[in-house]
């Protein structure tokens, strides 16, 4: 191995690394109490029984905590507008398909040329089982859902500075890891070396679970007539006189260790990205257009908001034509629902009180890359027999996810060739899109060395420079959390705000989604206790 710490470790730095490894469920509650992740509460569509007949309402912002407003709003008897600054419903969900053109802050103006079915989702790609909202909507509005493939045991891991930068199967990884652990504790427990005590029956069914779950021999080793069982054949079993598989031979314990590649073992297993997660079948924004057809009647569209002014009786809200600019207009309602990222609310003139103003202010947004590249043919399926899920990789591009439909299909396939965060996302989002999508694939090159040759064209969506979100979500901290949540989500005056940076399931539609069924749902009982 290159550059990779080959010292032992002790039996107790191991433990605790296992620890550290598989305690998801213990680092996700310590996330949700920080506001980092939760799960959903969704409880069921909210109930705006009573409205005052008349009672106008404003919402900002057509993603979909704007619509979700707009329709329940409209459903109890309010009126209602909605004003967008695009020309088209949805927000960050968002699919670029053929024959879209996307211009980012810098002039720079990408056009899409996937064939016809093809797409790439630039904002959210996955719904989480659990985020109930989210499926109610799609169930209620029509929208086919699929599987959507996080694990894949066959999709590669990858640390440059380890094997000599060749990618390894996440099943080899997966399999010798557990191999090693459970190879440890086995003989751990049959010496009667661990540091608590365990019964003599709880000790025959400890080494009886380790020696199946880490595919050990009868004397608790972990070996290659074992692990193949687990990790895969050098040869799978074939037809006639030369059908015998040949076993694989596993990694050993201190490359495996030393790797660092069992970071990325538990990441499937956490509640957010544990199966079964799924997409719209034909895109994200399939959500977005089931919302559109109920409302769409109610968005003004290309309207860009540039002054939001409260009084005793209501808001009135200036905005331009977000194209052409020209006089400015004005709408005017009793309330208003401000979707605006705050990235952008933090810019447009205002008289909210300092409190939500500081709050707004205080909230940074995530930078965050895309870049969906399309391919000659499917060489992933074809050479690599990865079928969906998602390779890791230290290098910038942090990860490649291929498609989980269309399995097969011949001709050309589209894949998400990077998602990357913070220092790397910042330094490509200062690249030009041509220069981007050059070095994701000179870094993809390194897990598959077919990209450069199979490469036909692909688009690259960089969020801080996306015009009308300027990042790609609100980032919270413990103490900004602890500090302005509150302040964030209150009515102030006759505006209250809404969209996932509202929300503990920030980053989600789903906060988005909960986000606004609190806030009109808090706003309809100020108005009719104002009765």
């Amino acid at each position: 191995m290159d550059d990779i710490r080959s010292s032992s470790i002790s039996r107790r730095e191991l433990l605790a690394m296992i620890g550290r490894t598989t305690s998801a469920a213990v680092m996700y509650q310590a996330m949700s109490s920080l506001g980092y992740a939760a799960e959903s509460d969704f409880q069921g569509p909210v109930s705006l029984e009573g409205a005052p007949k008349g009672t106008s309402v404003l919402i900002l912002g057509a993603g979909l905590a704007g619509m979700t407003a707009a329709l329940e709003l409209r459903k109890a008897g309010y009126k209602v507008q909605v004003l967008e600054y695009r020309e088209r419903a949805g927000g960050r969900s968002w699919s670029l398909r053929g024959g879209d053109t996307y211009t980012e802050l810098g002039g720079f103006t990408q056009h899409c040329d996937f064939e016809k079915g093809l797409y790439i989702n630039p904002g959210p790609w996955r719904i989480p089982y659990h985020h109930r909202g989210l499926l109610h909507y799609c169930k209620l509005l029509g929208v086919k859902l699929e599987a959507f493939v996080e694990m894949n045991a066959n999709a590669y891991l990858h640390n440059s500075k380890a094997f000599g930068g060749k990618p390894q199967r996440f099943r080899h990884v997966m399999s010798d890891f557990n191999g090693y652990v459970s190879e440890l504790l086995a003989k751990a427990t049959d010496q009667n070396k661990l540091d608590q005590a365990v019964a003599k029956d709880e000790r025959d069914i400890l080494l009886e679970a380790l020696r199946s779950w880490g595919a050990l021999d009868d004397k608790y080793a972990y070996t290659p007539a074992t692990a193949s069982a687990m990790r895969g054949y050098d040869k799978d079993p074939g037809g006639g006189p030369g059908g015998a598989p040949t076993p694989s031979t596993p990694i050993s314990r201190a490359d495996i260790l030393n790797s660092g590649l069992w970071h990325h073992l538990s990441f499937p297993l956490t509640y957010e990205y544990a199966q079964t997660l799924f997409q719209p079948v034909g895109g994200m924004d399939m959500i977005a257009q089931g919302f559109a057809r109920e409302v769409a009647s109610l968005i003004q569209f290309n309207a860009k908001v540039t002054e939001i002014a409260q009084s005793d009786s209501g808001v009135t809200v200036t905005y331009v034509d977000a194209r052409h600019g020209g006089e400015a207009r004005r709408a005017k309602a009793d309330w208003c629902v401000c979707t605006v990222p705050l990235s952008i609310l933090s810019q447009i003139r205002n008289n909210f009180s300092s409190t939500l103003q500081a709050a707004i202010n205080a909230v940074p947004y995530a930078p965050a890359i895309k870049a969906g590249l399309q391919f000659k043919r499917r060489f992933w399926e074809e050479d690599d027999a990865i079928y969906g899920g998602i390779s890791f990789t230290d290098l910038p591009i942090g990860q490649i996810s291929y498609p989980s439909t269309d399995y097969q299909k011949p001709g050309k396939g589209v894949i998400l060739g990077a998602y990357m965060f913070g220092v790397s996302a910042v330094e490509f989002t200062s690249l030009s899109p041509s220069e981007r999508l050059q070095r994701v694939l000179e870094y993809g090159a390194q897990l598959h060395p077919q990209m450069s040759r199979e490469f036909d064209n692909g688009i690259s969506v960089a969020w801080h420079r996306v015009p009308w979100t300027l990042g790609c979500y609100g980032m919270w901290k413990e103490d900004t959390r602890q500090q302005y949540y509150k302040d964030l989500c209150a009515i102030d005056g006759h505006t209250v705000l809404a969209g996932e940076h509202c929300s503990y399931v920030n980053a989600w539609q789903e906060g988005a989604i909960l986000s606004s069924l609190s806030a009109i749902e808090r706003l309809h009982q100020r108005v009719v206790a104002g009765r």
